[in-house]
């Protein structure tokens, strides 16, 4: 038992100044656009896992496992470290390296649009993006890649937990297929997913000009809520602009055609107005 809570102790040593870095400044996760990246967060959360229990494990040899003869032998602590964690954090840096590969060659030759992501007012990313996709619909793939994962992690610290003295703990080889299968088939789906246009914002002005901000707008078509709505693109920002129909209020929904590929759709709601404060009523003259 002293040996787990102390292997907890660590573990949130090491972990907590990541999370609490990357709450306040996610830059070192995010993408190209901005946005959270999933694959390099699964990729950095097994490589802190690893290190803890590699620390862990070191820590305890020297202490009450007696010494470093703890280590040796072809049943030492670290026996499952070549045949069933290496290929755990494998999986995950081989799709976080293809990833970031396809996706800049498919942003380079046009087959993907890849928007800024909006800033937030604290700087700080949701942890929705982790799971969905640039529209901000959640994606299957990225759900699953997340889900197992987290799942594997789960298992993996706490049978090591369960047993601190037997090191790195005896889990079937075929394990790592949680994390490298999800781990190929999102990198399939980088690969795949069509070059759709994206809608990241839309705003409307008090005098009725639709503002839609995005990304692959190429000959564009614009509809508020299947109506075709004629409108005029910025070329140097790809955004575009259209007087909205007078019979149309906010809410509403956009859809951008490019190319015969229709967006997500976007759903545009006004602000809820702020609430007032009551006049304070001046005091009665004495």
């Amino acid at each position: 038992m002293t040996s787990a809570l102390l292997a907890l102790a660590l573990l949130a040593a090491l972990a907590g100044p990541v999370i609490l870095r990357l709450y306040r400044r996610p830059g070192f996760v995010t993408g190209r656009d901005g946005r959270l990246s999933t694959s390099t967060t699964l990729a950095l959360a097994w490589t802190v896992v690893l290190v803890w229990l590699l620390l862990t494990i070191l820590g305890y040899g020297l202490t009450a496992g007696g010494g470093t003869g703890w280590f040796r032998g072809a049943h030492g602590p670290l026996s499952a470290l070549t045949t069933v964690y290496l290929p755990l954090l494998g999986g995950p840096y081989v799709a976080l390296i293809a990833a970031k590969t396809v996706v800049g060659i498919r942003v380079e030759h046009g087959t993907l649009a890849k928007p800024a992501a909006k800033p937030t007012a604290t700087g700080r990313r949701p942890l929705r993006e982790l799971i969905a996709n640039d529209s901000g619909r959640t994606d299957l793939v990225d759900l699953q890649y997340v889900a197992l994962s987290a799942v594997t992690m789960l298992y993996v610290i706490l049978f090591f937990l369960s047993d601190v003295g037997a090191g790195l703990p005896e889990l079937p080889g075929e394990i790592w297929a949680l994390t490298g299968a999800p781990a190929g088939a999102y990198l399939v789906n980088k690969m795949a997913t069509r070059g759709n246009p994206v809608i990241t914002h839309a705003a409307v002005t008090p005098d009725g000009v639709l503002t839609v901000e995005g990304g692959g707008f190429t000959d564009p078509r614009l509809t508020v809520d299947d109506t075709p709505v004629p409108a005029a693109q910025d070329l140097a920002t790809g955004t575009l602009t259209a007087a909205l129909p007078p019979d149309v209020k906010p809410p509403f929904t956009v859809v951008v055609t490019s190319r015969g590929l229709r967006s997500d759709p976007y759903h545009h709601a006004p602000a809820p107005a702020a609430a007032t404060a009551p006049a304070t009523a001046p005091p009665a003259a004495g």
